[in-house]
C-alpha cells in the first residue's frame, strides 16, 4: 500500500469505532487545520522496536497516545495471560516528568488491571533505575516506564522491563513486538479494575535509597567537605538524587533551584540532555560562585548523569561519558580485594576501548555488548556464576553492582562524590585521578559526531552513507593501515589485508567498526532512538607523565580533527 492510500486508510479507522468521540473530532480538525502535521501522524505506525517505543505526542498511528500505548499494553498483557502460571502475574509501572506521563501511566495501570494482572503503579514521578529496582524487589514479571529519556518536551516513550529488572532483550523482546502487531485497536480493554491496582511510594523510595548507599557508599573520606552542586535538569532525581547524598554523608549541597522542580517543558534548557555542556550551565555557574568541587546533572528519567570537576587552573570541565565510565570503574576494582575472572565488568562496542586495560590490569573478566544499556543487564543474568562490579557506555550511562539492572545516575553520583571526596582528603582531585589512569593504562582520547537525517528522505540517506562505508572501506585511519572491519548487522570479521571472515557472536545490529594498527578506531551506527546516524572517534598513544598531558592531549585532538576529516562529512 502506498503512503497515500495508507494514510486515508488509517485516517478511517481512527474516525470510527472504537476511538472516543473527542478523538474522532480532534483527527478531522487535524486534517482540515494542518494537512502537513496530520500526513506525518497517519503515514504509518510509530513502532514498538526492541526496547520500546518512543515518539511525538499526539493525534493517530504515529503519534503517543493512550491508544498507541494502550495497544501495546494490550499486546503485552496478551502474551502474559497466554503464558501465565497459576498466580496472578503483577507489572509496576513508573513514569516521568513529561507533560502526557502521568494520564498515561494511569492508561496503561487501567488496561492491564482490566486484563486481569495486578498493578503497582508509582504514586508519582520516579526515576528509570527505581523501577527496575521496584520490578525485583517486588517479584513482577513486567515493569513500564513512561519517559522519553533526553528528548525535547514534545516526545514521550513507552520501556519495557522484564522479570530479571533489565529492559527487554531476545528472545522476549521479539515475542513481546508479535503479540502487540497482532493486536487490534478494538481489542483494547480500558474498563479498569480497581481492585488489582496498587499504589507504591515511600517503602520502595526508602528500600532504593538504603541499597544506593550501600553499593555507592565505598569511599574512607571527609564526606562534610566535599562541596557539590546538584542539578535534576527540571526531571525525576529531584527529591532522591539529594537524599542518597544526603543521608551517605554530604551536607555540603546545593541544588539548582531555577531547575529543581519537574517541569516536561523543561523551560531552561534547549535539551534536558547531560551530554550537552549546555545544559549544565547553571549548575556550572553556581559551582563557580560556591568553589564547589563538582557538579552533577542527570537526566530527566535520571538514569544518566553529567559530571563536572575543577582542573589543575581552577577551570571547570565536564567529562564524556567514557571518561565518567574510566573513573568509576577504576575507583571500583580498587576498592575489591582478590580479584579475579569470577568478577566482570561491562561495557559497549562503541565505548572507549581503554576499559579492557583496566580489566586486564585487575585480572577481572571483560564482557563487551552491543550499543543500550539492556545488554549489560543481560549480561547480570547471563552469567549468574560471575559477580558484577560495574559497567558503563560512552552516552553518560553506568551502573554500579547489580541491585538495579538498567543505567542508574543515583548510584552513580553518590560513587563519583566518593571518588572526589576520597581524593580531596588525599591532597589530590579528580582530575588528577584521571590523569593517573591514562598514564597507567594508556591515553585514551574519544569524540562523538551525530549527524542529523529528518524524515523520509533523511531515513533514504543514513542508508546509503552505511551501505558507501560497506561497499567502500577506506584503507588507512590517518595513516595508520586497517587491520579489521568488525559489521555487526553480517556477524562479520573482516581481516582486512587477508579478507579472512570470522564469526562475530553478537545479535545482528547495525554497526561498522574499522581498526587500524596504531588501535585507531571508527564505529558508525544509525540511532535507534532519533533520526541521526552516529560516529565515533578513539584515538589513543602512551602518555609518560602528569607534565606531558597537555601537549599529548592536543596531539590527540588534532588526530581526531584529521580522522573526521578522513570521512569527509
Amino acid at each position: 500500500m502506498n503512503k497515500i492510500n495508507l494514510i486515508e486508510e488509517n485516517y478511517k479507522i481512527w474516525t470510527k469505532s472504537p476511538f472516543d468521540k473527542e478523538t474522532i473530532s480532534n483527527v478531522k480538525d487535524l486534517k482540515k487545520k494542518n494537512i502537513k502535521d496530520f500526513n506525518d501522524s497517519f503515514y504509518t505506525d510509530l513502532s514498538f522496536g526492541t526496547g520500546g517505543m518512543r515518539g511525538i505526542v499526539g493525534l493517530g498511528p504515529n503519534r503517543v497516545n493512550k491508544y498507541t500505548f494502550g495497544r501495546n499494553t494490550q499486546g503485552i498483557s496478551n502474551y502474559i495471560n497466554n503464558n501465565k502460571q497459576d498466580k496472578i502475574q503483577s507489572v509496576v509501572i513508573a513514569y516521568d516528568c513529561r507533560n502526557q506521563s502521568e494520564f498515561l501511566a494511569n492508561q496503561v495501570a487501567e488496561i492491564f488491571s482490566a486484563n486481569n494482572i495486578k498493578v503497582f503503579l508509582f504514586s508519582s514521578i520516579r526515576p528509570t533505575p527505581e523501577l527496575s529496582y521496584a520490578l525485583v524487589k517486588l517479584k513482577c514479571i513486567c515493569g513500564i516506564v513512561l519517559t522519553a529519556s533526553h528528548n525535547p518536551p514534545e516526545y514521550n516513550g513507552y520501556k519495557v522491563y522484564w522479570e530479571d529488572g533489565g529492559q527487554i532483550v531476545p528472545p522476549i523482546d521479539k515475542k513481546l513486538i508479535t503479540e502487540i502487531n497482532n493486536t487490534n485497536y478494538s481489542e483494547i480493554k480500558f474498563e479498569k479494575n480497581k481492585n488489582l491496582i496498587e499504589i507504591i511510594d515511600k517503602d520502595i523510595d526508602d528500600s532504593f535509597v538504603k541499597d544506593s548507599i550501600i553499593n555507592g557508599k565505598i569511599g574512607n573520606s571527609k564526606r562534610e567537605n566535599y562541596k557539590i552542586v546538584f542539578t535534576p535538569l527540571h526531571g525525576t532525581s529531584h527529591l532522591i538524587g539529594p537524599r542518597v547524598l544526603k543521608e551517605a554523608g554530604y551536607s555540603q549541597l546545593q541544588i539548582v533551584e531555577e531547575q529543581a522542580e519537574p517541569n516536561g517543558n523543561f523551560p531552561t534548557v534547549k535539551s534536558p540532555n547531560p551530554e550537552d555542556v549546555e545544559a549544565l550551565e547553571m549548575a556550572l555557574n553556581l559551582a563557580k560562585i560556591n568553589d564547589s568541587d563538582i557538579f552533577i546533572g542527570t537526566d530527566p528519567d535520571a538514569d544518566r548523569l553529567g559530571i563536572g570537576i575543577k582542573d589543575n587552573s581552577g577551570n571547570y570541565i565536564t567529562l564524556n561519558g567514557n571518561q565518567i565510565m574510566i573513573v568509576l570503574t577504576e575507583y571500583l576494582l580498587s576498592k575489591k580485594n582478590n580479584l579475579d575472572n569470577s568478577f566482570f565488568i561491562g561495557s559497549t562496542v562503541v565505548s572507549t576501548p581503554m576499559i579492557k586495560n583496566i580489566a586486564k590490569a585487575y585480572n577481572v573478566d571483560i564482557k563487551i555488548g552491543l550499543t543500550g544499556f539492556k545488554w549489560i543487564a543481560k549480561m547480570i543474568h547471563d552469567y549468574p556464576n560471575q559477580k558484577f562490579i560495574g559497567g558503563g557506555e560512552e552516552s553518560y550511562g553506568y551502573l554500579v553492582g547489580d541491585f538495579v539492572r538498567d543505567k542508574d545516575a543515583i548510584t552513580s553520583s553518590l560513587l563519583a562524590c566518593e571518588l572526589g571526596s576520597e581524593c580531596k582528603s588525599k591532597g589530590g582531585n579528580l582530575y588528577d585521578y584521571l590523569i593517573s589512569c591514562y598514564i597507567k593504562y594508556g591515553f585514551f582520547k574519544e569524540r562523538l559526531i551525530s549527524i542529523e537525517k529528518k524524515g523520509i528522505e533523511g531515513v533514504k540517506e543514513i542508508k546509503s552513507i552505511m551501505k558507501k562505508l560497506r561497499d567502500k572501506p577506506i584503507d588507512k585511519l590517518v595513516g595508520s593501515e586497517m587491520i579489521v572491519i568488525q559489521d555487526f548487522e553480517k556477524s562479520e570479521e573482516i581481516n582486512f589485508k587477508s579478507g579472512k571472515k570470522s564469526f562475530l557472536n553478537f545479535p545482528k545490529s547495525n554497526v561498522l567498526i574499522f581498526e587500524s594498527k596504531d588501535g585507531t578506531r571508527v564505529a558508525a551506527r544509525p540511532s535507534g532512538t532519533e533520526p541521526k546516524i552516529k560516529f565515533y572517534f578513539s584515538v589513543n598513544m602512551k602518555l609518560e607523565s602528569k607534565e606531558k598531558f597537555e601537549n599529548s592531549n592536543q596531539i590527540l585532538e588534532r588526530k581526531i580533527d584529521n580522522l573526521i576529516s578522513e570521512f569527509k562529512f
